[in-house]
């Protein structure tokens, strides 16, 4: 099978056996996987001297399932996440804790965003709001969008915020939501709409590192709100704004519970559903009845489909973050 690697910073396709099917695991013929931007071009900017497999969200149809699995059976189409399980490949061998059934009538694209519906989910839940409550979503690449769209759907009042007028355009086409790209135009509305109070929480899911947005956003939450970390940001906030504040800072780990754990993942043992509620699973789970339901609109992020035989020009396109073009979906004959 063809497998999408990366190594010395450049991105190409490796031929490797089929895995072979093992109890409490479910193996799935892949139909359609997603590009992570963020995530997968910081792993090829770093892969000097070593090779990394890239992708961590797919659908497609399990044409083997092992003992133990009892939700899943041969021939459904389900989605899935979580690296080093889930790749760009044409195969994938996947915990049962990593998986769930897509209802027939969901565009087999869309399942493809499991994965990165399921960070976004998390991340909202990280930042545990109650509907009515103000989030700023600053960043409007394919999880800030994602994660505003959500916000939006549970009835948090939400602020989008990008300084890229293409993206913010796109996310404004998208989800009918206004969206700001100056400072003055969003503290301005943060201002009037919270009566001068700020936002409840501020969710950064732009990257780059050492980012003014972390100075910002203790400018725009409110006394004893929450700033939640998303996207690949140093966490360095100035302390005295922080204590005036008395703000929450917090991390967002990928798509919630279970995800590192060998035991949840490799071992394929579920936490108690009484004890946790949301793993990284059922967030894709969840994900997925979002889409069935028509709660949120996932259309536009599924127009640039590509095959496995143009995977390096796909990658070098996504380089540009001004662009709109959010994600690629990848297709598999």
């Amino acid at each position: 099978m063809k497998v999408v690697v990366s190594s010395d910073r450049t991105v190409r396709l490796e031929e490797r056996d089929i895995p072979k099917i093992k109890d409490h695991y479910v193996l799935i013929k892949t139909k359609y996987s997603a590009i992570s931007p963020g995530t997968e071009l910081s792993q090829i900017e770093t892969s000097d001297g070593r090779k990394v497999c890239l992708g961590y969200s797919a659908m497609g149809e399990a044409v083997e399932v092992g003992e133990g699995v009892d939700r899943i059976a041969k021939g459904d189409y389900v989605a899935c996440y979580g690296a080093p399980y889930v790749q760009h490949a044409e195969y994938l061998l996947v915990p049962k804790t990593l998986c769930c059934k897509v209802p027939d009538h969901v565009d087999p694209k869309a399942a493809a965003l499991g994965g990165l519906g399921a960070i976004a989910i998390h991340a909202l839940r990280t930042a545990n709001l109650q509907f009515g409550e103000w989030a700023l979503v600053a960043g409007l690449g394919i999880l800030g969008q994602l994660i505003a769209q959500i916000a939006h759907a549970s009835l948090y009042r939400v602020i989008p915020y990008d300084v890229s007028e293409a993206r913010a355009e796109s996310f404004r086409q998208t989800a009918g939501i206004p969206a700001f790209t100056t400072l003055r135009d969003l503290e301005r509305t943060i201002e009037r709409e919270t009566k001068g109070y700020g936002v409840d929480a501020v969710l950064l899911c732009a990257g780059g590192k050492h980012s003014p947005l972390t100075g910002d956003s203790l400018n725009w939450v409110r006394d004893k709100g929450k700033v939640v970390i998303v996207g690949d940001i140093e966490p360095v906030f100035p302390r005295e704004r922080m204590f005036a504040k008395e703000a929450e800072i917090l991390i967002s780990r990928a798509g919630g519970p279970g995800r590192y754990d060998p035991v949840f993942e490799k071992q394929a043992v579920d936490y108690p559903y009484g004890f946790v509620r949301w793993t990284e699973g059922r967030n894709v789970e969840e994900f997925i009845r979002i889409v069935a339901e028509g709660r949120i609109n996932v259309s536009p992020y599924l127009t640039e489909v590509v095959g496995l035989d143009q995977i390096e020009d796909a990658y070098a396109e996504l380089v540009d973050k001004q662009s709109p073009v959010l994600t690629k979906i990848i297709k598999y004959e």
